[in-house]
């Protein structure tokens, strides 16, 4: 079974719901994926999105489409995100993963789970990796449990859904507000591990609304079993609390990415640590 099937699973089994951090690789320095992947890990995030950087980001708003640009600045590739993604697999629960790991392995009463993640990657450079037949494996073997392709559409997904499903990783995918009822049934029958809902139209970035997706997710409850999250604009614990009452997990990703920005040139692992801690109040609650 898929990591990422397997976490839901225990959730679900503990009434527990998921905080799904976005960071992109690569920034705000070029080594900065797998320390920060391990804070994420140690402040209990059980899945991550890494956001593979283009250069002509989808749907992203003005704080991940900088954040990308400067990681591409830095250098940063599909080989060498790849590469520290294996990094971090390799020292994953061992000794390498540091005070943090073995403080939630103490919490825990035994061995740290594996962290889930999730390659968020445009389906240019899927297509330049191997292609929608080859990339799942590649993702796979770096140590990603999933493939998320915002730009592939539904109708040209099936190659990439069957090769993910023999690599053994997910492929989750996106429904809009404005989808209509019959195409995202087709888009839930084809998704895998999980459904990501848009709390709203338009690009990513902080907002000071609280997500209105009950009704929504309602209706997305007829039609799939799978777990649903959502994502875009959701910054604070008080919308992390409105999404959970409907959904089974939340993606954060605007409010970290700028708080590691303007961590300076202090590493960024405190400011994740500190967002984790304020969203996770809304969890609890």
């Amino acid at each position: 079974m898929p990591r990422i099937d397997t976490i839901f699973d225990e959730l679900r089994a503990g009434g527990e719901k998921a905080l799904m951090p976005f960071v992109c690789a690569g920034y705000p320095a070029p080594g900065a994926l797998g320390p920060v992947l391990g804070s994420l890990k140690g402040a209990g995030a059980r899945i991550v999105e890494v956001g593979i950087p283009y250069s002509d980001p989808i749907a992203d708003g003005p704080v991940i489409a900088a954040a990308m640009h400067k990681a591409l600045a830095n250098g940063t590739t599909v080989a060498r995100v790849f590469g520290q993604v294996r990094a971090f697999r390799a020292g994953e629960g061992g000794e390498a993963a540091g005070v943090r790991d073995a403080m939630v392995k103490e919490m825990l009463g035994g061995e740290s789970p594996p962290l889930g993640l999730v390659a968020m990657v445009s389906v240019s450079i899927v297509h330049r990796c191997g292609g929608l037949e080859g990339f799942p494996k590649r993702a796979a073997d770096a140590g990603f449990d999933a493939v998320l392709v915002p730009d592939l559409t539904v109708e040209d997904s099936e190659p990439l859904v069957a090769a993910a499903a023999k690599a053994g990783v997910n492929v989750p995918m996106l429904i809009a507000p404005s989808t209509s009822k019959a195409r995202a049934e087709r888009i839930v029958k084809t998704c895998t591990g999980f459904v990501y809902l848009l709390a709203r139209a338009g690009t990513t970035g902080e907002s000071a609304e609280a997500p209105d997706v009950g009704a929504k997710i309602g209706h997305l409850r007829g039609m799939t079993e799978l777990p649903i999250v959502v994502g875009f604009g959701i910054s604070t614990a008080a919308q992390v609390r409105a999404a959970v009452r409907h959904a089974d997990g939340v993606i954060v990703g605007s409010a970290l990415v700028r708080r590691m920005g303007a961590a300076g040139g202090q590493p960024p692992e405190a400011a994740v640590r500190g967002l984790m801690g304020e969203l996770s109040a809304g969890l609890a609650g």
